[in-house]
């Protein structure tokens, strides 16, 4: 079997009874850094000297297979650096091949920096998207991909990009846009910051350090009158869209029908 374990993001007091229990009795750990995973079981008072494989983002895919036959007689305990694995973190392509493969994979639940974020930053939650890290290059165009997503949205980002991201989320998605900046979930210096866009890329304008997840406002509802959508259909089809999906669009975001966004834009043109 295969288990997924949540470690902590920050606070050792976060991990829980059942991940304690499985470090004190795992044989094998399959962890994105051994080094990591054994200060972790250290700072946890845990006695127990498993085998150790590494499972990084390098080596995923050639590990996979001898991971999963190994898990075919013995449980391999899969540890990340922080929170849940395969969630921006490696375990996706080793749960894919034990699923193929017909072997059994559970989780044992806990921190994740994601749902935190989400929590804490006052943004609708009942509706969002994980988004991962933010790309190094062409944000601008990233962002600008998102401009119509209603969804609250949370990102990962290096403290040192985060004012260039902040710039160019502005940029994108307008100064105006609320976003919300946590940094160093439940470490020592934990910090949430709310504001606009604008707001906080002058706010950060001096770079940070720490842990960050950006979680972001999704768009407004357009206008939901028929004239304004077929307005806004004629809008993206100069801008490149297909006149079918771009009214799908329109018509999803604004629960106007299909139809007669498709032949008002149609007649108008």
């Amino acid at each position: 079997m295969i288990i997924l374990a949540a470690t902590p993001i920050g606070n050792l007091g976060d991990a829980s009874r059942r991940l304690i229990e499985a470090l004190e009795n795992t044989e094998v750990i399959a962890a994105e850094d051994t080094r990591t995973a054994i200060h972790l079981m250290r700072a946890l008072g845990i006695e127990n000297r498993p085998r150790l494989l590494a499972l990084h983002e390098h080596n995923e895919v050639a590990k996979a297979a001898e991971i999963v036959d190994l898990a075919r007689d013995a449980d391999v305990l899969v540890l990340t650096d922080a929170g849940m694995p395969a969630i921006s973190d490696p375990g996706f392509t080793l749960v894919a091949a034990a699923a193929a493969a017909g072997v059994t994979v559970t989780a044992l639940p806990g921190p994740s920096a994601v749902l935190t974020a989400l929590a804490l930053s006052g943004l609708p939650t009942d509706r969002f998207s994980f988004e991962g890290f933010v790309p190094r290059k062409g944000r601008v165009a990233y962002f600008a991909g998102l401009a119509r997503e209603a969804r609250t949205m949370v990102f990962f980002e290096s403290p040192n990009r985060l004012a260039a991201t902040l710039n160019d989320l502005a940029q994108a998605l307008g100064p105006a846009r609320r976003v919300v900046v946590c940094r160093e979930l439940t470490k020592l210096h934990e910090e949430v910051r709310r504001g606009t866009a604008a707001e906080l890329a002058a706010a950060f304008s001096d770079g940070t350090r720490g842990e960050i997840c950006l979680v972001v406002e999704g768009a407004a509802p357009l206008a939901a009158d028929l004239p304004t959508g077929i307005a806004q259909v004629v809008a993206l089809v100069a801008a490149g869209a297909r006149l079918k999906e771009a009214s799908a669009e329109v018509a999803e975001a604004t629960g106007l029908s299909r139809r007669e966004l498709y032949e008002g834009a149609l007649a108008a043109r």
